[in-house]
């Protein structure tokens, strides 16, 4: 990797997502319940909760994926729409979007991030591919830039998506559970690259459920279970009484020693 800041200045303005009293149903079960909760600008925000608490809901809310019963959702100061056609946003789903036997190479991946400046006609351009060849070489992937995406193993299909959304040029970074499945090597990839886009002055939103990663990766924590628990700085929400009350006897064995290791379970 480069390993050098990309040159971006974040507008100065409001939170990069406002999220005001928003209620979202799943059929008769209520996924969110008035949440409120205001995303800074050039910094990373972990949503951070138990399987099942809203985190995915949250996120495809942001995205525009699922209808709000209440609430409003802002992006980038804009509706969710309006913003999302400007190109400015870019998100990672938990799931892979890219089919492993559809025959396209990972720098063909990658280069789908460059739509907001090339339109859907027009071919790309040298500098076009000069972002293509940075964004995989941020994210350690240059050497497999011509191979197909369906030879790749998960953690360099996940990897791939991020290039993508470098090569994008996005102000905002929406990954929903990143780390899932990802080995080790690629998740310290994963938060270097991310780290280095927030010192640029860019803003992620991540939601996980692994403690593991959050001291490393976040400027702050949201917890959200139904409901927003607590936002704040990753020593204040990391302790042992909040930690218990969000995951209470949810709190899976492998989180726990992710804690421990942390130090916010005794």
């Amino acid at each position: 990797m480069t390993g050098q800041p990309l040159p971006f200045s974040p507008p100065a303005g409001p939170p990069a997502v406002v999220v005001t009293d928003l209620t979202v149903d799943r059929g008769q079960v209520r996924a969110l319940d008035s949440v409120s909760l205001a995303v800074p600008r050039g910094e990373i925000t972990v949503l951070l909760g138990p399987n099942g608490s809203g985190k995915s809901t949250l996120m495809q809310a942001i995205l525009g994926l699922v209808a709000p019963s209440a609430g409003t959702v802002r992006v980038l100061d804009a509706p969710v729409r309006r913003a999302l056609r400007t190109g400015r946003v870019a998100a990672v789903p938990q799931s892979d979007d890219v089919d492993a036997r559809f025959p396209v190479t990972a720098a063909e991946v990658v280069m789908q991030g460059r739509r907001r400046f090339t339109g859907p006609w027009r071919r790309p351009s040298s500098a076009d591919r000069l972002a293509v060849a940075d964004a995989l070489d941020r994210v350690g992937l240059s050497a497999i830039a011509g191979r197909r995406i369906g030879e790749l193993s998960g953690g360099q299909r996940r990897r791939v998506l991020l290039a993508r959304c470098l090569a994008q040029e996005a102000d905002l970074l929406l990954l929903d559970e990143p780390f899932n499945g990802m080995d080790a090597g690629s998740e310290l990839v994963y938060i270097d690259v991310l780290r280095e886009l927030a010192a640029s002055g860019r803003t992620a939103l991540i939601s996980t459920h692994h403690l593991g990663t959050v001291e490393q990766l976040a400027d702050s924590i949201a917890l959200i279970n139904g409901r927003l628990v607590a936002h704040g700085p990753v020593a204040e929400m990391t302790t042992p009484q909040i930690l218990s009350t969000l995951l209470g006897a949810r709190l899976s064995e492998p989180a726990a020693r992710a804690a421990t290791t942390l130090g916010v379970l005794s």
